[in-house]
């Protein structure tokens, strides 16, 4: 049998390929390659260039590849963007996939993944933050994604599909082996620009608020890297595959780091001095986010592996430096 991974071109999904692969699983990704790239995908690995919401389509890939599990990344992401065109994201986040729901039940597919995100949670009252607390998205991206919440767990309780939910908190940093990373034109992702910056790529980072009720006044993430969160997946659908119940697990290290700690940091691995300029709050940031991952610790027995704030900077790093060069080599070849 065969794993779908949705938007598995991009930053997330590619490291998640990767590490299906590595596992020796059967994948195949559907992608419409709007902030992904071909390249990012094994070789070997079949590419469908197409939408979630194209149900006919969707139908018959599983049909022919013999898709028993999902695991969902595809959706816009940019909480800002979600302030600025929040039709667009609950097309794209919210209708695309109940469209793909409701072909995977159809179709008889057993295991589903669904990539939430922290921002359901919005400003949470306590820090770290478990998986019943109060859910608050303070932005069309987290209610975007707490409607696909919602649809799941209706579906999961009027079907046999069964579904783990996994709500992310800030990811960053690269492959260790430099196969993929974080490759978008204008990410937003702090580290992804504060590297940028470092390495003269962009004239400066911008720092979004510095009023808030926090140790230096700016916000506090829970950054995980992507490499654990992707192994996070692997352990989410063995415990799907031996009959685990349907569950939600947050995706984070239980501790945070302020917008200033982070630029520290990169500074520091990458010895270079950059600029830093002070800006207004933006609509839609919570002040403090952090994770408690007491229950996916427990009930999946996950252990991450790479918990070191420098070192998903040394590897987001790194991935800039392999990313140049692989630019060049596409740009030759033509490829996407």
């Amino acid at each position: 049998m065969t794993i779908m991974v949705t938007g598995g071109a991009g930053y997330i999904g590619s490291h998640m390929v990767q590490t299906l692969v590595d596992a020796g699983e059967r994948v195949v990704v559907l992608d419409n390659l709007s902030t992904g790239f071909e390249w990012a995908i094994p070789k070997g690995v079949p590419l469908v260039i197409g939408e979630t919401g194209d149900q006919l389509r969707v139908a018959a890939l599983i049909a022919e590849h013999r898709i028993d599990s999902i695991i969902h990344f595809a959706a816009s992401i940019v909480v800002p963007d979600s302030v600025r065109d929040p039709l667009g994201y609950y097309r794209n986040n919210t209708v695309n996939s109940r469209a793909l729901l409701e072909v995977a039940v159809n179709s008889g597919v057993k295991q589903f993944i669904f990539s939430s995100t922290a921002a359901v949670y919005g400003n949470p009252a306590t820090a770290p933050v478990n998986e019943d607390a109060p859910l608050a998205p303070m932005s069309p991206y987290g209610n975007s994604k707490l409607m696909t919440e919602i649809m799941l767990r209706d579906v999961g309780a009027a079907s046999d599909l069964n579904y783990v939910i996994l709500r992310y908190f800030n990811v960053a940093g690269a492959d260790p082996a430099l196969r993929t990373g974080q490759s978008t034109l204008g990410a937003t992702h702090l580290i992804k620009v504060a590297v940028e910056t470092a390495l003269g790529m962009r004239p400066k980072l911008d720092v979004y608020g510095t009023d808030y009720n926090t140790p230096d006044g700016t916000c506090v993430r829970d950054y995980i890297h992507v490499m654990d969160l992707a192994n996070a997946h692997m352990v989410a659908l063995g415990h799907l595959r031996r009959g685990g119940e349907n569950a939600t697990f947050n995706c984070g290290y239980g501790h945070g780091y302020s917008v200033l700690e982070v630029v520290d940091a990169v500074k520091r691995v990458s010895q270079r001095d950059f600029k830093v300029e002070l800006a207004p709050r933006r609509r839609g940031d919570p002040a403090m986010i952090v994770a408690d991952c007491a229950r996916i610790r427990a009930q999946l027995g996950w252990t991450p592996r790479l918990d070191n704030l420098d070192l998903i900077v040394e590897h987001a790093l790194a991935w800039e430096s392999r990313l140049e060069n692989l630019r060049r080599e596409v740009r030759a070849v033509g490829r996407k």
